[in-house]
């Protein structure tokens, strides 16, 4: 299931896209077939994997062109190892949240894009996340590695894009029907395997057949709860078509030089 809105994100065919923190990319995977260029980056070396095997699945099965090109790259994203501009449009889903620095991903994210670029950053959103952290302290860091350091808000979030010369152009929520599953998640153990528990096990089988046959009436709900419930916020951020690149350091300089 998607977060971010392509369509908002202005992502044509022929474009360069970075989806930074792909996971198993279900973003990456929306790109291709819309005919963009998709570098996916990511700490994990069996999502990277994963997303190389699929990938190459879909360019079997006739729905990403021939012509596409698919990079998956093992990075950090506070030293991202691409050039500067190199990207015309960027997403990082539900990737802020667990990096300390996240000032300095941000100041990457914009290094990397081109002027006049759009980024879509996805975090979850300030209520259903505070009620989250509640619920469990093993949901978020220090008790659970790799976990959300902070909760977000909307303004937070941007006058930190705007520190990093992006402006905010837009939001939305989004996923109000997860919120209740993470909740239900975090009052029974996040870590506790989603089959040994009925209750998160039966939202799970709700989840997963509302993704696949998008019934009307679900339709209706989301659009109902999403303003308030909605599990995700989305912002969308332009780097200014007279943006300044800056002149890498000789570290990043080297950095971005084995990316390319």
């Amino acid at each position: 299931v998607l977060t971010a809105d392509y369509d908002r994100l202005g992502l044509r065919p022929g474009e360069r896209i970075l989806d930074l923190g792909c996971g198993f990319g279900r973003h990456a995977y929306e790109a291709l077939r819309r005919g963009a260029h998709v570098v996916a980056c990511d700490l994990g070396l069996d999502e990277l994997r994963q997303v190389r095997s699929i990938g190459a699945v879909m360019r079997a099965d006739g729905e990403v062109a021939d012509d596409v090109v698919l990079e998956a790259v093992n990075g950090d994203a506070t030293r991202l190892p691409f050039a500067d501009g190199s990207f015309d449009r960027i997403i990082a889903s539900e990737v802020m949240e667990h990096i300390h620095d996240d000032e300095g991903a941000l100041a990457e994210l914009a290094r990397v894009l081109r002027p006049a670029g759009v980024l879509a950053v996805t975090i979850p959103a300030r209520l259903p996340e505070r009620i989250c952290w509640a619920l469990s302290a093993d949901y978020h860091a220090p008790a659970q590695e790799g976990g959300h350091v902070r909760i977000y808000g909307r303004h937070e979030l941007q006058a930190k894009m705007s520190t990093a010369g992006l402006v905010a152009i837009g939001d939305h929520r989004a996923h109000a029907l997860h919120s209740p599953y993470w909740w239900l998640r975090c009052a029974v153990g996040p870590n506790l395997p989603i089959e040994e528990n009925r209750l998160v096990s039966l939202y799970h089988r709700l989840l997963t057949w509302d993704i696949v046959k998008a019934p009307r009436t679900t339709r209706i709900a989301e659009r109902i709860l999403t303003p308030v419930l909605g599990k995700s916020l989305v912002v969308y951020a332009r780097k200014p078509a007279g943006a300044r690149v800056p002149d890498p350091s000789p570290e990043r300089r080297e950095v971005a030089g084995v990316a390319t």
